[in-house]
């Protein structure tokens, strides 16, 4: 039997950081796809004045996050925002992406095994998934929504968290959306009409700056 017919491992076999990473490359071949393939949900081409608020959901643990869980996760946190306020209330972002190859040495337990096979300890397997390796105070999930959304988003990201091992904290960010200002920085910008708008994040204006982007 192949590793398609039998059973995916419990992803507590494969939760700490034990190794390097192992990426895909020329070496590791044969890998699966990733579940999770879509990392950006909502109203991602809105502009940035449209979102003003941002929700994290961080990591407060080194350890790795399997693809499945992200995809999980994803599906969750969607799901309810879009149910409870709308598709056009906010704009999600998966900020961990699964690169880590998880590997299993997969040995004969089926029906015609008489005996159960036992083989070397830690032996090196063959590719079986992908997983995302976080460090503490890594963000997992960012939102930016409405402010009248807040409510909800955090309600998501507290649903996602069932779908993590370890432990995660809700973190309603001081920035703008995903910019890099505060928001009494940037509506001081905006005041003054120092700031340059492009979808999600701001650019100061410059005369170095092409005009199309102004």
């Amino acid at each position: 039997r192949n590793s398609r017919d039998m059973g995916r491992r419990p992803a507590r076999c494969y939760r700490y950081c034990r190794n390097k990473p192992y990426p895909k490359s020329r070496f590791c071949r044969g890998v699966p796809d990733s579940k999770i393939r879509i990392y950006d949900l909502g109203t991602k081409k809105a502009g940035v004045e449209e979102f003003p608020a941002c929700i994290h959901l961080i990591s407060k643990e080194k350890e790795q996050i399997s693809s499945e869980a992200l995809e999980a996760a994803r599906i969750s946190c969607n799901k309810y925002i879009v149910k409870s306020c709308g598709k056009e209330a906010f704009h999600l972002r998966i900020r961990a992406h699964p690169f880590h190859v998880l590997r299993i040495n997969k040995m004969l337990s089926c029906a015609g095994a008489d005996r159960l096979q036992t083989g070397m300890r830690g032996a090196w397997g063959k590719p079986q998934g992908l997983a995302a390796r976080v460090n503490i105070d890594q963000p997992l999930l960012s939102v930016r929504c409405t402010d009248s959304a807040i409510p909800y988003v955090k309600e998501a990201l507290r649903r996602a968290k069932y779908k993590f091992p370890g432990r995660q904290q809700i973190v309603h960010s001081n920035k703008w959306g995903f910019t890099t200002f505060t928001r009494e920085e940037f509506e001081s910008l905006r005041a003054d009409g120092q700031s340059c708008k492009l979808y999600v994040t701001v650019f100061l204006t410059s005369p170095l700056l092409p005009s199309n982007l102004c």
